[in-house]
């Protein structure tokens, strides 16, 4: 515990910037989907960036700060997508109450599975959450007359608010940033509060976090559920965003490495290490798309192979402690 607490009191003044910081922040992402509202390929990519750093984000609450080995959270954002649009689709509910509808059944989801598998010890956690996403992607598949099967759900074009639905990019922009928000200032409250000490200590040392009284499965199940609950929230917007999701993609093992490659290539553990590594990744994979196109899948598998390697050889800690690192450096030799 006095290891965590330590360590997050050496990187607050890096980490926490000035209100001068701050305001500049916030007037940049206000005013960067107006500049680029006549460059929609640039907004496009921001608005998935922001989309795929929210689940990254989320993954990141339970693996970087709890420890938790997840490398099935596609179950959970396509809990969110496939519940959104069904009841979009099928009984005209709005997306926004589809969305908080995905949140909690996502929620239920990762809380069952953690009281099941966190009790035990080993990598049971990561291997159900493999399954799971895998039960649900066969039932998704097979229960046709529900989700159309292999050939996906169509979400019907409504503009309106209450539809989430508009013809401008810079509203999604804005839904995109907000929902971004969720685990990154959830990320900085856990750096400062009680529980997130907890959680901390608990990922460093289960044995030692139990003996200073510290109820680890608690803590570990409640960060589990709201990790699944936003990544179900991305995964709502997702589906709005796009108009179209299949099963092959909302639930696959692909959707879930991309959470986890971002979070590493940002800094596991570090609340702005998805949104830097979903930069990355989004504006590669999106460059790739446009240069090799017609072997995307296999083009997409190469990159994500690829930049695995790359991190765990030469920034195992992820961009932002080695920036966080070489910043101060930095300072220290002036």
């Amino acid at each position: 515990m006095m290891n965590v607490m330590t360590e997050v009191k050496k990187q607050r003044n890096f980490a926490y910037p000035s209100a001068r910081g701050y305001g500049a922040a916030a007037l940049l992402l206000t005013l960067l989907p107006f500049l680029l509202q006549n460059q929609l390929y640039y907004l496009d990519t921001l608005i998935l960036a922001l989309l795929w750093a929210s689940a990254a984000g989320a993954w990141n609450l339970a693996g970087g700060y709890g420890g938790l080995l997840s490398l099935g959270h596609a179950a959970f954002f396509g809990i969110g997508a496939y519940t959104s649009s069904l009841l979009f689709v099928k009984l005209n509910v709005s997306p926004w109450l589809g969305m908080v509808a995905g949140a909690v059944l996502a929620g239920l989801m990762g809380w069952f599975i953690g009281m099941i598998t966190l009790r035990m010890k080993g990598p049971f956690f990561g291997l159900a959450t493999i399954a799971i996403s895998e039960v649900l992607m066969i039932t998704a598949v097979n229960w046709t007359e529900l989700t159309q099967g292999s050939q996906g759900v169509n979400i019907p074009y409504k503009p309106g608010f209450v539809n989430m639905a508009f013809d401008s990019k810079i509203p999604y922009y804005f839904i995109a940033l907000a929902i971004c928000l969720v685990p990154y200032l959830l990320a900085r409250w856990l750096k400062e509060s009680k529980f997130g000490y907890e959680l901390m200590a608990v990922r460093d040392n289960e044995a030692a976090a139990q003996a200073l009284g510290i109820h680890t499965v608690r803590v570990k199940v409640v960060i589990i559920a709201v990790s699944s609950s936003i990544t179900a929230m991305a995964g709502a917007f997702y589906a709005q965003y796009v108009t179209v999701i299949e099963p092959y993609h909302e639930f696959s093992f692909s959707v879930s490495i991309q959470m986890v490659l971002m979070a590493m290539i940002g800094g596991l553990g570090t609340a702005s290490g998805p949104i830097f590594g979903s930069l990355v990744v989004t504006g590669l994979d999106t460059f790739l798309r446009d240069v090799f196109q017609g072997a995307q899948g296999g083009i997409q598998a190469m990159m994500y192979g690829s930049l695995l390697v790359l991190v765990v050889l030469f920034v195992p800690e992820g961009l932002i402690p080695w920036f966080t690192r070489r910043f101060r450096s930095g300072k220290g030799e002036k």
